[in-house]
């Protein structure tokens, strides 16, 4: 590096303060160092400063109110917050007053020279600046916080707080169960359109002959069943967010259309003769290759540029693991009142099992698998083997092996009697109804309670219910 910069360092923490120091001057920077975030704003006051690094936690102002004061008086110092508390809220709320990075102690010494490197390029680009310094308005709704500790997350929090403030394209992608939506909603609530609403279409889940409909709307009499006029989810979201879940599941004759909305900002209903504009930020998501959907012409190239403006890659549970035992903690908290009344805790080797499972099915099989436990546990401490049936204990492995030995058998008996034509139905229906019969019974037969351990909604459970016959005991 053949540029040197002025440094600040405002940490009460004087071993802090001493180790940045020596680090940085050995670099040939120049370092000012204090103690309090009053002693910095008189440093601010007396000098120019190129970089500098605030404490999220100090006497007088704290590092955030500094990054306010430091904007306030027209200073372009780049500011890098430093916490010991490594939250989604931290880290959201510093990247969106502007803060070029935020590190999290203890940290290696080894990053601070790149941030001051960073720092320096960062300043001679005025326009990245001058978005890193503007503010925003929005908080992040209550209930739809994000959890997790690991940088590879914490990167997703930083650029949640940057693309907060704009009405770019975002495009997320991940595993199924990763919280895709999750963090589209909190986009919406750190963003200005947050008072407006979100609305969240799952491009999978709708019928292929009514997608179009759902989206754009339609008059009364454009379709066989169109009894009424329907304004669709692009005037729905009006003012807000449109988010698109599973977009690579949309159609390929669909998506030129939503390209085409995309680009003239105007929606046309089905049936209808005008097109009617629109102020919608769109969001979209997937857990598919769209490169390779691209390739083999699943997908149209076009499009995908115009949703992938802004790339967000949530990484699997699996790859980070630190976010675990926050995310049980978490689960504990907000299911246990809500499922059992009672107040629940997790022994060490539960933890441990938990920690060394794979989840493919992300934080949603997380979620569940807490959600399951504290419904059948039998005691106040959740054990090991309440978390067999994910195999992680010696029952769950033989109940898991079992299960599938089973499986084999019955598709060998079947195949062997002749070719079967509807064998995953019959198979699956055969296990469907002993397996919620079961639940049922294991809860007392509370709906609410089993659903939570299916992983599926009341009204899908019910329906189960009333589809497989299975008789529920008269209540007293």
């Amino acid at each position: 590096m053949t540029n040197f910069a002025r440094v600040l360092i405002a940490d009460d923490e004087a071993s802090i303060r001493f180790v940045m120091r020596e680090t940085l001057e050995t670099a040939g920077h120049q370092v000012v160092d204090v103690a309090s975030g009053d002693a910095a704003l008189e440093a601010l006051a007396a000098q120019e400063f190129q970089v500098a690094f605030f404490d999220i936690r100090m006497p007088g102002p704290n590092g955030l109110e500094l990054l306010d004061r430091v904007h306030a008086m027209g200073s372009d110092v780049a500011v890098v917050i430093i916490t010991a508390q490594n939250t989604f809220e931290n880290a959201v709320e510093a990247m969106k007053r502007g803060a070029l990075d935020y590190l999290v102690k203890p940290f290696s010494t080894e990053t601070l020279l790149p941030l001051v490197d960073k720092a320096l390029r960062t300043r001679a680009l005025e326009t990245e600046v001058r978005a890193l310094r503007r503010e925003v308005s929005g908080r992040t709704a209550p209930g739809e916080r994000l959890v997790g500790r690991s940088p590879a997350l914490l990167e997703v929090f930083k650029t949640i707080g940057r693309v907060s403030r704009s009405d770019v394209a975002v495009l997320i992608t991940g595993e199924s169960g990763t919280g895709k939506e999750l963090i589209a909603r909190a986009i919406h609530a750190a963003s200005p359109r947050a008072a407006a609403p979100f609305v969240a279409v799952n491009a999978a889940a709708i019928p292929r002959d009514l997608l179009e409909s759902e989206l754009f709307g339609h008059e009364r009499g454009a379709f066989t069943g169109a009894v009424e006029t329907r304004p669709g989810r692009f005037r729905e979201a009006a003012g807000g967010t449109l988010f698109l879940d599973e977009i690579g599941d949309m159609p390929i004759e669909l998506q030129s259309k939503l390209l085409r909305v995309l680009q003239s900002g105007e929606v046309t209903a089905v049936g209808g003769r005008h097109a009617e504009a629109v102020d919608v930020r769109i969001l979209a998501a997937t857990h598919r290759d769209l490169e390779n959907a691209v390739g083999q012409g699943q997908f149209r190239e076009d499009l995908l540029y115009r949703l992938r403006v802004v790339p967000i890659a949530i990484p699997a549970l699996r790859d980070r693991r630190e976010d675990i035992p926050p995310l049980v903690e978490h689960f504990l908290l907000r299911y246990d009142a809500e499922l059992t009344g009672g107040t629940h805790a997790l022994s060490g080797p539960a933890f441990d099992a938990l920690a060394e499972h794979d989840w493919p099915g992300n934080v949603r099989e997380l979620e569940n698998a807490i959600k399951r436990a504290l419904v059948l546990a039998s005691g106040e401490v959740l054990t090991r083997e309440d978390f067999a049936f994910l195999g992680v204990g010696a029952r769950g492995s033989l109940a898991k092996s079992g299960l599938e030995a089973l499986v084999t058998a019955e598709v060998s008996a079947t195949l062997a009697e002749g070719e079967s034509k509807d064998l995953y139905r019959e198979l699956l229906g055969r296990v469907e109804r002993p397996l919620i019969h079961s639940v049922l019974e294991r809860t007392g037969w509370n709906q609410i309670r089993a659903a939570a351990v299916l992983g599926i909604n009341r009204n899908t459970l019910r329906k189960k219910i009333s589809d497989l016959k299975i008789t529920l005991p008269r209540r007293p």
